[in-house]
């Protein structure tokens, strides 16, 4: 045969360097086989041992014993000749197989290779027997290219027939190289025997390759090959797995037929089978015709009652172990508390987490990492330092999975510094460890801190991975960091990965929360057209952003998308969709949404009653409170806020009052701005302004730009510059540059023809440098916006518009509609040119649009950034009459209803 080219792996050398390290062994390889060291019981030294290996030679097979001489030789440091003796006896390929893995460490391993690599290159031809060690060996050491130039040689000199050498390439390849490497070489074996079959089988199990060695598996039978107990327990665990109960069920007809039910291997390994596919019965069936059952029978049994909810069962068996004579021991306590984590009772947890301790079993780092995800759920932080405290007593902090839940108690408990402290603490992290430490950072907004401790994770030899990306994705989003979260989104493309759910959540969510409603649903249809399926995060955010936009079609279009995957009853859901429905102009959907909840959370309430309080529905708001508290359910803060909305909208002062009143008294809820801000413009819009100045005077918080915008608002109303005067001053204070509320102030000024005064406020915004804001409205035809200024002609069709526009005004003057010049706020003495510039009121235009894209029923639905006029109010309400339609105009306090010459808010707004 040819010789192996002579460097062959001249790195092997460093194995000696290594044999320095080995000298510790004697105690170990005397125990792991005394029977080897009979003959020996007398040698001294090295000498005396060579001495008696020269006696053996010349004894007959039977008296040798080679495997005795070789922990011999180990023992006394002479890993050469231990070497020589493996390569060069009489042990079997099985022999030497069992003997390397349980006896040889890395030193004689390398020694080994070394010596093997000495002989070749002197020519010495090997059979099989030599090859097959050398290979098991590599395999060891997972030494890739020397087994590759092996593989070559047995190619050359024609023992590739061999089958146990074919077994062993196998393995090598298995696990020194791809798995697709091991799979070819199958292929291309020209005869395949029965263990080399299972070999291969149970290598792609190993590398996860389920239904590949389903495959092979079914391939077996069709030759009528035989599968091991091993493989036959392995397949079964695959199909778990991968939910694969029709396949399973099969496999289970082959055991029946060829009678490998009595292995109780294979019985566990149905049993959690069964479990993982939800047939709880039939793996309860399958363990009730068990006639005997060891400790690892009662673990499944307990496991998959628990696992599937059925937590009385699982105790029953339980207790019935010690009728049979089996105590339980820390498996199956673990298998209750991952059952019960799993299922989300996590108080539970807890209970069983000590009752095991009071029954003599001692938790370990799997017990204990339920424990801590429990105590994170229900944000008990001292429990976990406690259990904290238990894991430095036990040495199970030096457990990753521990470690990793103790970080993550921490982050979500907002202590980063303790947080800090385990992960420094942790020897050997993974990276969902530094992930979760890095989360906390980023979503704390300390990007420093993150971006040093991402440096850390890369000189570690931590390559981030999708969730480290996400991470960072959320992190700048959620701190308003629109640009960096962008780019981040860019650098996971260019990395190689593919954004995940997560991903694409957070880019919409991220736009979603900033009110860049649009760009979210521009990246929902990216996301789709890479065919990601959202989550019930995902949805939520979409639903707010159809909220946002008030586009109810596609709003629509996103609750079937959640009742196809099943999501509507998701708490976040199923309130975004009242709250879209709420905000799109459709009440009446938002209120079939919202009964249909079947648990409703308190988030969902207040969405209906907010709901209610925008369409000036304050007695059904009222009604829906009541019913709230009739269900025992506590009302928050935020309750509050809609349903004193509710009275301020549909002008309920004294139900406002009260409310205001029996929130700290029968409630214990102290009132925040946003309460007292809705109570002054309760007052405010009732007319009552001395009250309201007298609420603000009497305040125990300081009154904020809220408090003052609407009193400044309300003194717009009702035409009082004296009160209007008083809160601009504080507002110019507060918030300069928001010309909001120097426009109210001119427009006040301007009912009064006191253009003085306007003109002092323009000079005063231009000495700040604060530039008029643009009123806009819009409108959604056929899933396009089309948006309307009135200081602009922006849209293509503006022509056409204004021509319909004219012909409806002549329309409903007709039936009674008068302008309004009033709401006209420049210094024009012409009557008809005021109503003129009435005409180019955006929500007008939008309307009209509306009339003329839209030839059904349907009514015309239009969003404005500011508050209607009461012109355009008045003159909605003819158009309503004249055309016979429905009209919404959703302004920046609340939804105008028109239908048949009226307004859901009764001219209250």
């Amino acid at each position: 045969m040819e010789i192996l080219p002579p460097p062959l792996h001249s790195h092997l050398g460093f194995g000696s360097l290594l044999l320095q390290n080995a000298r510790h062994r004697t105690d170990s390889l005397a125990s792991a086989a005394p029977a080897f060291f009979a003959p020996f019981a007398e040698v001294k030294s090295l000498t005396s041992l060579k001495m008696i290996h020269a006696q053996m030679i010349k004894l007959p097979e039977k008296h040798k014993c080679e495997e005795g001489l070789i922990l011999q030789y180990m023992n006394f440091g002479d890993d050469e000749s231990a070497a020589k003796l493996i390569l060069l006896g009489d042990l079997r390929t099985s022999q030497l197989r069992s003997f390397l893995e349980f006896n040889a460490d890395r030193a004689i391993s390398l020694r080994l290779l070394e010596v093997f690599r000495d002989f070749h290159r002197k020519g010495i031809v090997f059979g099989c027997r030599v090859f097959a060690t050398v290979l098991i060996t590599c395999t060891s050491v997972l030494d890739s290219l020397l087994g590759a130039e092996v593989h070559a040689c047995l190619m050359k000199s024609g023992h590739m027939v061999d089958m146990s050498v074919q077994r062993t390439l196998l393995l090598f390849y298995g696990r020194c190289w791809a798995i697709d490497s091991a799979n070819r070489l199958f292929d291309d074996l020209p005869v395949k025997d029965d263990p080399a079959r299972n070999e291969i089988i149970n290598l792609n199990l190993k590398n996860e390759r389920w239904w590949e060695s389903l495959k092979l598996f079914r391939d077996m039978q069709f030759l009528s090959a035989r599968a091991n107990d091993t493989t036959i327990a392995a397949i079964i665990q695959a199909c778990g797995k991968l939910g694969a109960l029709r396949e399973g069920k099969q496999i289970h007809g082959h055991i029946l037929r060829h009678l490998f039910q009595f292995n109780l291997f294979i019985y566990n390994a149905l049993i959690n089978m069964y479990t993982k596919n939800g047939e709880l019965d039939l793996a309860q069936r399958i363990f009730d015709s068990m006639e005997n059952r060891n400790l690892t029978s009662w673990n499944c049994i307990i496991s998959a009652n628990a696992l599937l909810g059925h937590f009385d069962n699982a105790w029953d068996h339980l207790l019935n172990m010690e009728c049979y004579n089996i105590k339980p021991d820390v498996i199956t306590w673990n298998g209750l508390l991952s059952g019960l984590t799993v299922n989300g009772l996590y108080a539970s947890v807890l209970s069983i987490f000590r009752r095991m301790q009071t029954e003599g079993v001692r938790p370990n780092s799997s017990s204990t990492t339920p424990a801590l995800q429990s105590v994170i759920e229900l944000g008990l932080l001292n429990h976990g330092k406690e259990i904290h405290g238990y894991v430095i007593r036990h040495g199970l902090d030096c457990d990753v999975y521990v470690g990793t839940s103790l970080v993550d108690l921490y982050v979500k408990n907002d202590c980063l510094p303790m947080a800090r402290a385990v992960f420094n603490s942790i020897r050997r992290r993974n990276i969902f460890t530094w992930n979760c430490l890095l989360s906390g950072y980023l979503l704390k907004g300390l990007f420093e801190e993150g971006k040093s401790l991402l440096n850390q994770m890369v000189n570690a030899g931590m390559k981030p991975d999708l969730v480290t990306w996400n991470s960072l994705l959320s992190g700048y989003f959620k701190w308003g960091h629109t640009e960096k979260a962008l780019s981040i989104m860019q650098k996971i493309k260019r990395s190689g990965l593919i954004p995940n759910v997560v991903s694409w959540t957070a880019l919409i969510s991220g736009c979603s929360q900033k009110g860049n409603h649009t760009k979210a649903l521009e990246y929902f249809r990216e996301m789709q057209q890479k065919g990601t399926k959202p989550n019930a995060a995902t949805v939520s955010s979409l639903l707010r952003s159809c909220g946002g936009l008030s586009l109810l079609q596609k709003g629509k279009e996103i609750h079937c998308l959640s009742i196809k995957n099943g999501m509507i009853q998701d708490a976040f859901v199923a309130t975004a969709t009242v709250d879209m429905y709420s905000k799109s102009g459709s009440l009446n959907c938002a209120s079939k949404v919202f009964r249909m909840i079947e648990k409703k959370p308190l988030a969902a309430w207040n969405c209906m009653i907010m709901g209610f309080a925008t369409y000036s529905r304050g007695k059904d708001a009222i009604s829906l409170f009541q019913e709230l508290c009739t269900k025992g359910i506590n009302p928050d803060s935020i309750t509050f806020t809609a349903l004193l909305s509710a009275c301020k909208n549909s002008g309920l002062v004294t139900d406002g009052w009260n409310f205001f009143d029996n929130m700290s008294k029968d409630y214990q809820l102290a009132p925040t701005v946003e309460h007292y801000c809705c109570m002054v413009d309760l007052l405010g819009r009732a007319g009552y302004l001395d009250e309201a100045w007298d609420f603000i005077q009497s305040m125990p918080l300081n009154p904020d730009a809220t408090i003052w915008g609407s009193l400044l608002c309300s003194s717009r109303i009702h035409k009082n510059v004296e009160y209007a005067e008083m809160a601009a001053k504080h507002l110019f204070e507060i918030e300069p540059h928001n010309s909001a509320n120097y426009i109210l102030l001119m427009n006040l000024y301007a009912m009064y023809n006191r253009w003085k005064d306007v003109d002092k406020v323009k000079d005063l915004m231009n000495r700040i440098g604060i530039r008029h804001g643009q009123a806009w409205s819009w409108i959604s035809i056929d899933h396009h916006l089309h948006y309307f200024s009135a200081d602009e002609n922006v849209h293509p069709e503006a022509g056409e518009i204004y021509f319909e526009l004219y012909q409806l005004i002549s329309e409903i003057r007709k039936l009674g509609y008068v302008p309004d010049t009033d709401c006209v706020y420049h210094k024009i003495d012409d009557k008809a040119e005021k109503e003129k510039l009435l005409l180019s009121h955006s929500e007008k235009l939008a309307i009209t649009y509306g009339l003329m894209k839209t030839k059904s029923k349907a009514p015309i639905r239009v969003m404005k950034n500011s508050r209607v006029c009461s012109d355009c109010h008045n003159a909605a309400k003819y158009i309503s009459i004249a055309r016979n339609r429905e009209i919404f105009i959703k302004d920046g306090v609340k939804f105008h209803h028109f239908r048949k010459g009226q307004c859901s808010c009764k001219d209250c707004w």
